[in-house]
């Protein structure tokens, strides 16, 4: 079994329980992991208050970027060892672990290289005054890790709450977070602290709840669905404490007819077919110009139609979904669109050799899809792309706006005067103009509007969030 991690060692769960790890390409049980609880919350959560008040506090800026750009060379250097543990654990392709354990690495030498570089202001004001403002960290800072990206996502919120000067108590998903435990006793070694980076691991509804009414935590970070994030919002309430929740997405990819399709269809199948849709930035509806509708879908049939799903180890298109739980939810909606019907233009196919037991979803690509439909309002969370046409520039913009959330959109046109008047048009954190992604870009600031959350993280953008303003105003006349 899988210990927490607390104080820079393994520590056993108080109430001795544990949880099962599946692995979703077989659906079999390969690991355990410790089920937390209270008194494990309260540990984790007084240890890291000890680091705050103690060693990590004395250390200068620019030592916790030295430390912080350690790390990431170590990471650098298990490199392959943390995309294997990521690929079984979460059941993506190689690949794609691969280019996480990529993104983590480059996260900590980002923030690393960022520690020392966070500055307040001094601000003109009356005669006889000098006033100053000075950037300080929360505390304690509690980050809830979704099981899609355990990596990317630790990287993003932990590296920036370290480099600000913050300690951290991380809850991963139950559903993944071998990874994370591993990075965690890469960075002990290093020479972290004891008390700045713990892990605790359990149920969401357990300890994550816990951990974020802890009256003792400064700040909480949640990546997650909107229910929950709501949950999360009235728990730290109690203790009036701040939250940066990053909510998911339904994000249009909106295609006008003078758009360069060679480039286009590639990226468009890959932003819904990446980690099997379960991307909360995922490009899931597809708004395209009435006029090359048809093209369109025919060119993007065939794309879909050579889609191969498989295990983790097989390294191809598409990988198993996390759990049977989502594999069920996912043909739930595919199921409605038939009964609606809803025409599926085209669909992958799993894989001869797929382990049986794996819990997996051809990509599939629907038309025609009514605005409305809960299908082209609600998060999918798996590879499912919705199309439909628009007509001009007010109809791409109305249906794009046109759902509760506000996380990426992309606009695919030559015409620079329509590429900006979309672009500030659309309510959504990120636009990408010709492009889906910016292939992650760590310095990009992330995050959304309406349902999809409020806060930022990535980019320097995040140490702001990660840290309190204060004035100081001296007289000295």
């Amino acid at each position: 079994m899988k210990l927490h991690f607390i104080e820079n060692r393994w520590v056993e769960p108080a109430g001795g329980d544990s949880i099962a790890v599946i692995d979703p390409s077989d659906g079999q049980v390969f690991e355990h992991i410790a089920r937390g609880n209270a008194v494990d919350i309260e540990r984790a959560v007084s240890a890291a208050r000890r680091a705050y008040d103690g060693a990590w506090s004395r250390l200068s800026a620019a030592e916790r970027g030295r430390l912080l750009l350690k790390l990431s060379a170590r990471l650098q250097a298990h490199q392959e060892e943390l995309a294997q543990l990521e690929a079984r654990d979460c059941g993506k392709p190689l690949k794609q672990a691969r280019a996480d354990a990529a993104a983590i690495v480059r996260y900590f030498e980002f923030y690393g290289g960022a520690a020392d570089k966070l500055h307040g202001d001094t601000i003109p004001y009356q005669a006889g005054y000098t006033v100053l403002t000075l950037r300080e960290p929360h505390g304690v800072t509690a980050h809830i890790v979704p099981w899609n990206y355990p990596m990317q996502i630790f990287g993003r919120c932990v590296g920036g709450a370290l480099a600000a000067g913050n300690t951290c108590v991380v809850k991963p998903a139950e559903d993944a977070c071998l990874s994370l435990l591993r990075v965690a006793e890469l960075a002990a070694e290093v020479g972290l602290p004891e008390g700045v980076l713990n892990i605790v691991t359990g149920f969401g509804h357990e300890a994550g709840d816990l951990l974020v009414r802890h009256p003792d935590v400064d700040h909480v970070s949640f990546t997650g669905s909107p229910a929950i994030g709501r949950v999360v919002v009235r728990a730290a309430a109690d203790h009036h404490t701040p939250v940066t929740l990053e909510l998911g997405g339904k994000s249009p990819q909106i295609v006008f007819d003078d758009a360069d399709l060679d480039a286009l269809l590639p990226v468009a199948v890959n932003a819904i077919v990446q980690n099997a849709g379960q991307t909360c930035s995922a490009g899931s509806r597809l708004l395209v110009q009435r006029g090359i509708y048809e093209q369109v879908l025919q060119r993007l049939g065939d794309l879909f139609s050579g889609l191969r799903v498989g295990s983790a180890q097989m390294d191809l298109d598409c990988g198993p979904l996390i759990r049977h739980s989502q594999q069920e939810r996912v043909a739930a909606f595919l199921d409605q669109a038939r009964r609606d019907g809803i025409a599926t233009v085209a669909q992958g196919k799993i894989a001869a050799g797929a382990p049986a037991g794996g819990f997996y979803q051809p990509p599939t690509l629907l038309r025609d899809v009514p605005p409305q439909h809960r299908l082209a309002q609600e998060e999918v969370f798996g590879p499912v792309l919705a199309a439909m046409p628009f007509d001009d520039e007010a109809h791409a913009v109305a249906l794009a706006n046109g759902t509760d959330y506000g996380l990426v959109a992309s606009v695919w046109t030559r015409d620079g005067a329509r590429q900006m008047r979309l672009a500030r048009a659309i309510r959504s954190g990120q636009v990408f103009i010709n492009n889906y992604g910016a292939g992650g870009g760590v310095e990009l600031p992330f995050g959304g509007v309406k349902a999809s959350g409020h806060g930022r993280e990535k980019g320097f953008e995040a140490l702001y969030g990660f840290t309190v303003l204060k004035t100081i105003a001296i007289r000295h006349d």
